[in-house]
């Protein structure tokens, strides 16, 4: 089991930067593809990044395309979400969450994935 714990939310200006930390329990972390995804209030959970156990294949939603970069540590059991140039339209709660599946063609759809953290907020003000 792998549990998830997510820090580095906050409040920015638009044009601001954040930098999302994912901090994974136990010694299996770099056996689980990683991905982040977002809910903002009213709205499904979206898939925003992810990243594959070897940090060799990244994919990105094309809302974050150019603005965010996902990047993970196995050495720390880390992964981290880079994300610049904010807009207001990136205020949501931020997830991280493991895949056990590397390769995966449904990497975008929540059920893939085994194990989720508890979010951590983020809020972009214009």
């Amino acid at each position: 089991q792998v549990q998830l714990a997510e820090s580095g939310g906050g409040l920015v200006q638009a044009g601001g930067s954040l930098r999302l930390s994912c901090a994974a329990s136990g010694r299996t972390f770099s056996t689980y593809a990683m991905g982040w995804f977002r809910q903002a209030p009213g709205k499904e959970r979206e898939f925003v990044s992810r990243i594959s156990r070897s940090g060799g294949t990244t994919y990105y939603a094309d809302s974050v395309k150019g603005r965010f970069t996902i990047s993970r540590d196995n050495a720390k059991n880390t992964v981290y979400l880079q994300m610049n140039s904010l807009k207001p339209a990136d205020t949501a709660v931020y997830y991280c969450a493991a895949d056990a599946n590397d390769y995966s063609g449904n990497y975008y759809y929540p059920p893939q994935y085994d194990y989720w953290g508890q979010g951590t907020q983020v809020t972009v003000s214009s």
